[in-house]
């Protein structure tokens, strides 16, 4: 897209993201409640169908992601954001109207395979966006993902509350309907698919673009920390809670505090996300993201130590902070690491990858705990976000497409 077109396509994706980030976010806190409140058809553990419930959509996303991508890159981008929009609208609605937890267990399933909207929109932005503004675009993006986290757990906190649970599924269905529409509306995509895409059938032109994409120089690097970033930002979600009653009077809300953190997690990523991505396209997406992933784990090390709530609230402030620049920087460096037209399969083998993460991060942080105690948990969560800003700086290449100034890596790009 020439000119600043680019600029309107952003701008709506953004309030897009936005939308579908609430939609999606209205339904997460009482989850484990809503299941525990419907029947086992087959009498299973109410325990497992919780467990079941967030993890059948992360393994299903993280296996249809990458096929998603590489459609998108043969048929067009916008496509597959409608597709996702749209979809995960009837999906998410079909929610309020299930008999038995294994019946929402299914849909959740089916959600994964549908869904995917982060990774659809990402891939759309960034094949409309000039490389050297491609830091500032996704930090945008990541204003509108957290900023939609951040609000979406309240929302549905008041509608579980005062509507009962299958009324925050409607509401869901419609915001991600509403996002669907405002995308076919106000998005036009001038589609081409690139000569870097490799032809053939569906099934070897997607094993040709993923090959294509993974043989980057950087690529898998990118990949890898961006499951060390979903690891780390994942793993304290079983334990917070608990940890969190041990630091509160026996008679404070621990619900309404826990939901307290995680909202100002994602406020302050959203707060910093833009200031972050701008900086990246100044000084190089690799060095902010060194800077992040050190100050996420030297935020993280402390709380292991902690005495008071307010202590644990305020150094999760600063890990939102650093969180701001570590996602979008990742994803930055992702598009500069690969060519223009290979944007769907990049974001889609980059959204199987964040599901795996966030697949594995809650087992991971819960057998931390059950091994070594709740704050073993966060001393794990800081070491691991060190080794990732240590990797970074020993390992990624420099993105010479992500801005005119140079970094403090003095290789040059191949």
């Amino acid at each position: 897209m020439e000119g600043a077109s680019w600029q309107r396509t952003l701008w709506i994706m953004f309030v897009a993201q936005l939308l579908s980030a609430v939609g999606f976010s209205v339904i997460f806190p009482f989850l484990p409640l809503y299941v525990q409140q419907l029947p086992s058809l087959w009498n299973v553990n109410a325990k497992l169908l919780a467990g079941l419930v967030f993890s059948a959509q992360a393994l299903t996303m993280m296996v249809a992601s990458p096929i998603w991508g590489g459609l998108a890159d043969r048929f067009g981008r916008k496509l597959m954001v409608e597709r996702s929009l749209f979809g995960g609208a009837v999906v998410l609605a079909a929610m309020a109207f299930v008999r038995s937890a294994e019946e929402l267990v299914g849909l959740r399933a089916l959600q994964g395979l549908i869904t995917g909207t982060i990774s659809a929109a990402n891939a759309l932005v960034a094949a409309s966006t000039p490389r050297h503004r491609i830091g500032y675009a996704m930090g945008v993006m990541q204003l509108g993902l957290t900023g939609g986290i951040a609000v979406g757990p309240l929302l549905g906190g008041i509608l579980a509350d005062s509507l009962g649970y299958r009324a925050a599924f409607w509401v869901t269905g419609a915001l991600l309907a509403a996002a669907g529409v405002l995308v076919a509306v106000g998005v036009e995509e001038v589609f081409e698919p690139s000569l870097g895409v490799p032809r053939g059938g569906v099934s070897s032109g997607l094993w040709k673009s993923w090959r294509s994409v993974l043989q980057r120089r950087g690529v898998g690097m990118a990949y890898g920390l961006r499951f060390f970033a979903y690891l780390g930002r994942m793993m304290i979600v079983p334990i917070a809670p608990f940890f969190i009653q041990t630091l509160l009077e026996p008679d404070a809300s621990v619900n309404t505090f826990t939901g307290l953190v995680f909202a100002v997690v994602a406020f302050m990523s959203a707060l910093s996300a833009v200031l972050w991505g701008k900086l990246g396209d100044r000084i190089g997406h690799e060095r902010v993201l060194v800077m992040c992933a050190l100050m996420s784990g030297l935020a993280y090390l402390p709380q292991s130590l902690v005495q008071e709530a307010w202590q644990l609230l305020a150094l999760q402030a600063v890990f939102g902070l650093a969180l701001g620049g570590t996602l979008p920087s990742t994803s930055a460096l992702l598009a500069a690491y690969t060519a223009q037209g290979e944007e769907g399969s990049v974001y889609g083998l980059d959204s199987s990858v964040v599901s795996g993460s966030r697949a594995i991060a809650p087992l991971l942080g819960a057998a931390v705990a059950q091994g070594f105690g709740l704050r073993a948990t966060f001393t794990a969560t800081g070491i691991l976000f060190l080794v990732m800003g240590l990797l970074a700086l020993r390992v990624l290449p420099p993105s010479s497409r992500s801005g005119p100034s140079k970094t403090f890596f003095s290789r040059d790009v191949d």
